[in-house]
This record gives structure tokens, sequence and C-alpha cells, in this order.
């Protein structure tokens, strides 16, 4: 335990004590959110990344240390384990270096190496591996031929012995492990073409070579899609002089008449066993880190669109756009609920405009709307240009905005939607989706498998349970850092609250729909199913508003609601003043003097709990997410043809990449803002300087009319 505590401490650079803290923490069964954000003192205030970073890592050692004792085990039960071998598997750091030590003692499946040991010819590999019998080799192999033993010949017997030396060549782990090191080092990913004549994506790669340890992670994923289309051939190239040298000097001593047929078995276990294993596992190890690098991106860029600003207070007309079946319409009030459903054909190949045009204008005027959301897909660059015009004769003051519809059409055909909105067709259910969106990102994207979001890069080439786990982590720690209104939030909103899992989430909307809302947080134990763990762990994420308790609307958990309102009543307030906007301004000034080392030694709590306690009742019930970007509100359309080099225009980060970031400045595709074009300063990865959602100033630097695509530069 000690080894494996002083490892992760040591890997992310963390002292002794709170990776300690941390893994007993997790052994408990407590949450990462809970962790992060209720035992500070005890991590010593680690973030929720970092705890992600730390479950990982701590999962993939123990999974390590479980393997290494499987493998000794098996070893032993075959009698070959010894110290050396014991100690080499000790220090492996890798599973990948646990099997290259494993190798040789694994049960085989019928080889050329494994017919030649039945045959009984392993003496006769022995003799020539040990290079010193004087007698001419094929007198010796004369020996070896057998009718039983199915050998014939004396070219037979030495031809299996080979087979057998070159199999035990391949499979001996510090030849393995010169070779990778050779690769990682000096080798290069070469690339070519499967059909150069046919044009692709990939044309860039049909002659392109790169050395293995400089390879970003998004060409990996790439070139790997290429190969996987068939239109591109992959090889690593590498020093095999070097190499062959490395493992001849091994294996051959002196010249002897067995010099040649060494080294001409060397080179056959190099090219037939060794070098298709390396490469495959390079190849392998180098798509592991990639993906890893996509999964790290989509994440980031996915808790960015969860923690998009809400559009509170206000009614949304959503507008989901298609040709020949119709653009679908959903009204939305500001409490979420559907006022009217509307289906309009502005665009080809019914072009009612004036129809259409009406139809809308009426429901503007009914509904009182305030903004449309515009999903991003088909036919959405004609249908924000009949909004656009239309909006030119509403008397109200109305802005659209182009929301992301990835996922909406999931979500409509899905069990969740079809309970929410059992008498609201499919297509319609798309539309209320697209508002809802905008009025809470966070509230509607849960209900949406996290991969459907449509942020990020390669996210169906890569692991998807590695994939499904990491985006689970995101939308947890999401949902956690901004809180539940648990009298309105929905089960799939609940489910992902620390300590609340489907079933539990299900009973709370249950309990709600029987018994009312819930007065306080207390009430909560009375759910079924929902003991003093899930209690523990939930409490201080949900929150109930028009309760009986003023810091049930904060993120104060109840474990320290003494010690909160003590020091409440040693600055003169009670909880009861946190709703009246006076106290709460006095409040404020009063906790902005606190001597926090002296006041948490005098209430008994810790100096960091005591931080987190003064910044919720200087703002309580505040949303975090107000912080964050509002999305750029538009009531005029900007046509692709109206771009002109040097054009300064306002945009919005839409996806984060390796090589860039994508961004919507109003026309039909977003543009590239290049990783070169985003800093004055080096900068290792786009997302050091912007993150999805962000509003960015961007000047046109490129134009390409033909295939419509647009080049931008944030030096402005």
């Amino acid at each position: 335990m000690d080894k494996l505590i002083n490892q992760i401490a040591e890997e992310l650079s963390i002292k002794y004590s709170q990776a300690e803290n941390t893994i007993k923490l997790i052994d408990e069964g407590n949450t990462i959110p809970f962790i992060a954000r209720y035992r500070k003192e005890v991590t010593g205030g680690l973030s929720d990344e970092i705890l992600r970073n730390f479950n990982d890592r701590l999962m993939y050692l123990r999974n390590l240390e479980e393997r290494k004792a499987e493998v000794v085990k098996s070893i032993d039960e075959q009698g070959k384990l010894t110290d050396e071998l014991l100690q080499e598997i000790a220090i492996c750091k890798t599973l990948a270096e646990v099997e290259d030590v494993y190798r040789p003692y694994k049960q085989k499946k019928k080889t050329r190496a494994t017919v030649a040991k039945a045959k009984g010819l392993e003496p006769l590999a022995n003799i020539i591996l040990e290079q010193t019998e004087t007698e001419d080799i094929n007198k010796i192999a004369e020996q070896f031929i057998s009718e039983e033993k199915e050998v014939s010949s004396v070219d037979e017997a030495i031809s299996g012995a080979l087979d057998i030396i070159a199999e035990q060549i391949s499979d001996e782990p510090k030849f393995r492990k010169y070779i990778k090191k050779i690769c990682y080092r000096y080798g290069t990913l070469v690339t070519s073409a499967t059909k150069p004549d046919e044009k692709s994506n990939y044309e860039m790669y049909y002659d392109y070579k790169e050395v293995v340890n400089k390879i970003p992670s998004h060409r990996i994923l790439a070139i790997n899609r290429g190969e996987t289309e068939e239109f591109l051939k992959v090889k690593i190239e590498k020093d095999e002089n070097k190499i062959l040298f490395y493992i001849e000097r091994d294996i051959i001593k002196g010249n002897t008449q067995f010099t040649e047929m060494l080294k001409a078995t060397i080179l056959d276990s190099f090219k037939r066993l060794i070098e298709p294993s390396i490469d495959r596992e390079i190849r392998s190890d180098l798509t592991e880190k990639a993906e890893e690098q996509a999964i790290k991106v989509f994440g980031q860029n996915a808790k960015q669109l969860l923690l998009g600003a809400p559009i509170k207070g206000k009614t949304v007309m959503g507008f989901d756009p298609a040709y020949r079946t119709g653009c679908k319409i959903a009204i939305i009030d500001d409490t979420g609920k559907v006022l009217d459903t509307e289906t309009v054909y502005p665009t080809a190949p019914q072009n009612d405009i004036d129809g259409s045009k009406s139809k809308l204008l009426a429901l503007i005027e009914k509904d009182k709307i305030d903004m449309i959301a515009i999903g991003n897909g088909t036919a959405s660059r004609e249908s924000e240009m009949f909004v656009a015009d239309m909006l030119k004769d509403t008397k109200r003051d109305v802005h659209y905005v182009i929301v992301s519809e990835a996922g909406a059409s999931v979500y409509s055909a899905s069990k969740l939607a079809t309970e929410e909105y059992p008498d609201i067709n499919v297509s319609i259910r798309g539309a209320i989706s697209i508002a809802r969106r905008l009025q809470d990102p966070l509230a509607e994207l849960v209900k949406i498998d996290p991969k459907a979001i449509g942020v990020g890069q390669y996210q169906h080439d890569v692991n998807q349970k590695r994939l499904a786990e990491s985006l689970t982590g995101v939308v947890e720690d999401s949902v956690n850092k901004v809180g539940v209104d648990v009298n309105t939030a929905t089960p799939s909103l609940l489910s992902y609250v620390s300590g609340i899992n489907n079933t539990i989430a299900k009973n709370i909307v249950k309990y709600r729909d029987e018994n009312g809302k819930f007065k306080n947080r207390k009430d909560l134990l009375k759910v079924t199913k929902l003991g003093k763990v899930a209690f523990e762990q939930c409490a201080g994420f949900v929150r109930i508003f028009d309760g009986d308790n003023p810091l049930d609307i904060t993120a104060v958990h109840p474990e320290s609601y003494s010690q909160t309102e003590k020091l409440l009543s040693l600055l003169g307030f009670s909880a009861n003043d946190l709703t009246d906007k006076q106290k709460l301004s006095d409040l404020r000034k009063k906790l902005e003097s606190i001597n926090v080392a002296q006041t948490a030694t005098e209430l008994e709590i810790g100096e960091m709990t005591l931080q987190d306690i003064i910044s919720e009742l200087s703002k309580p019930g505040r949303d975090p997410r107000e912080d964050m970007p509002k999305p750029v509100f538009r009531n005029d359309v900007l046509k692709f043809e109206d771009l002109q080099e040097g054009m300064i225009l306002t945009g919005t980060v839409r996806n984060v990449i390796d090589f860039g970031a994508f961004v919507d400045i109003g026309v039909k595709h977003d543009g590239l803002v290049h990783i070169s074009e985003m800093s004055d300063s080096f900068i290792k990865s786009p997302s050091q300087v912007v993150s999805v959602g962000d509003i960015v100033k961007v000047k046109v630097i490129k134009i390409d009319f033909e295939r419509q695509k647009v080049g931008l530069s944030m030096k402005v």
C-alpha cells in the first residue's frame, strides 16, 4: 500500500498524506464530487479534475498489482518461478511490461515452435544455442530423425530447432524492451495511399512520415481512420541493423559452425515474430494515448457546453429546421412548459414563406416570445435567413440564437422523451429540446447520451467504454457544481447528483408527486432507498427554494449548519436574513472582514470549509453559470458572400480541438482558428486560450468560396 500511495503522490505531484487520505475516502464509497467539495481539509483541497485522474490511476495501479499476482501464480504453478523472475515482475510499471515478462510462460496456440517441441527437437535447439559442440551439426541432427516423431530428415530437424530458437528470441523481454525503446526514440511512422488516384479526406497522408515520438494525437486518430477505411497503408520504419546487431551480440558467441544459421534465425525471428508484434503494440500504445487525449478534449468541451449560461425568464420558440418534412416549432414558457406546437414549410421544396411567416408572427404575439432558438442541423442556414427576415415584421423585441442540436433526434425517440411527452409527436420533441437547451443547457443536455453532444474530435473512433466513463464523470462534476433544485429537477438530472442513482432519482420524483414539494433537505430521508449514506453524499448538492431553512438554497452541507448558524450569530445575523436584500448586503460587508484562521478555530471548522461557507453566504442560491458568457443574440443574418478578408467579427466557440477551434460567426459553416492564430505567444493547447461557449473577436484571414471554408485569426 505504501508503494502505491508513494507512486500516485509522485505522479500527481501531491503529498503522501493527500494520497493516503484520498484513497481512504474513495474506498469508503465517497463520490468524487462529494470529496472535492466537502472533504477539502482531508484531501488538502484537491480539485475534482485531479481527483478524477487520481481515481483512474488508482484503478489502473490496482489492476496492475492484480495482474502481477496472476502472472506470478501461473508461472509458479508451472514450477518455473525464480527470485529473478519475481523481482522482474515486481519492477514492471505497466501492464504491457508484465505481459512481456509473462510471454515465454504463456500457454501458446499451435506455432512452428510448439510443433517442433512436440517432435522432441528442443534439446537440438539448446545445442545450437550453446554453440560449444564441435561435432558437425548435421551428424548431431541425425540423432533426432524419428519416424514416430515425424522428423524425416536432418534439414527438418535443424529447421524445427531453429524455429524453437526464433520463438525464444521473440519472447525475450530485454530484446522487446530494447526494440520498443529504439522505435519510440528514432522510429518513423510512414503512411502511403492504397488508392493514390482517389480523392479523400486523407490526401495529406498519401505520402507522409513523422517521427513516432512527435506525432500529435489527432494525426494518429486520423491515420487510424484512413487505414480502417482502406485509404492508407501504415508502417513503422526503424533502424533494423542496429536492432539485429544488439540481438546478435547477445546470442552469438564467437565464430562457429552455428554463426550463420543463428544470424538467419535472428533475422527470421525479428521479421516474422518480433517486428509485427512490436509494431502492433506501439500502434496500440500510440492509439491509447491519442484516445485519452481525445477523450480529455471531449470532456473539457462537454463540460463547457453543460455549464453554458442559462437564459432565464424568457419564453422561447424552438425552431427545428428541415426541408421536405417541414420545420418543427415548439413554444416553451419561462418555466419550461410547452405552450404551442406547429409545423411550417418556409424551405424547399414547398417554400411557403408567406404562410409560415404569418403563422409564426401570430405565435410570437400570442405567446409573447422573447427568443428564437434555431437548431444548427439540416436547413439551418435557410431557416436562419427566413427568421431574420421575419423578425423585421414583428413589433416585439425578439432575437434569435443558433443552438447545437446534436443528439436532439436521439433524445426525441428515446424512452425518456416518450415518458416526458407521451402525447407529442416525436418530430416536435426535437424542437422542444432545442428551446430548452437555450433556457437551461445543463438540465436538457443531461437527458442525452454524452457522446451525442457533438463536441470534440474522433469521439466515435475511441474506446467507447472509456469515453462513457469519462463523460459520465464530466456530467456528474457539472451537475454537482451547479446544484439541483430538488422540487423541479427531472429524474435524469437528479441521477447525476452525488449519491443518487436512477432508482433513487425516480423515487424522489414519485415522493414529490405524492407529497408535494420538499420543505427541507431532511425530508429527503423519507424517500424510499435514500438512506443516511446517500443523504450525506447528496444533501449539499440539492437546493430547496422557498423551504423551511434558507441555508437549503446554498451549497453549505447540513453537517456544517450548526457552525454556519454560529457564524451568522457571531456577526449579528440569522439564516432568515439571507432572504432579505438589505440585511444580505450588510452581511456581505461583515463577511469580507472576517479573520478566517481565527474564526475557523473558534467554530472548530477547517479553514477551507469556512471559506466555502463565507462564499455561499455572500451569494446564497447563486448559479455559478451566471459567470459564463451568454450566447450571441442576432436579429440579422450574415451571408457567406458578404465575407471579406480583414473583416472583424464576433463569434461563439463551438468546438475546441488539438489543432485549433471552430467559431460560429453567423455564416453556414463554422470558421477555423488554427492554434498558430490564437495568440502572439507560444501555446501548447488551444484550451489554454479558449473554451466552448466563449465569445471571441476574430478576423477573417482566408476565404475558400468553393469549399465554403473560412480561416480566422484571434490576433485582432
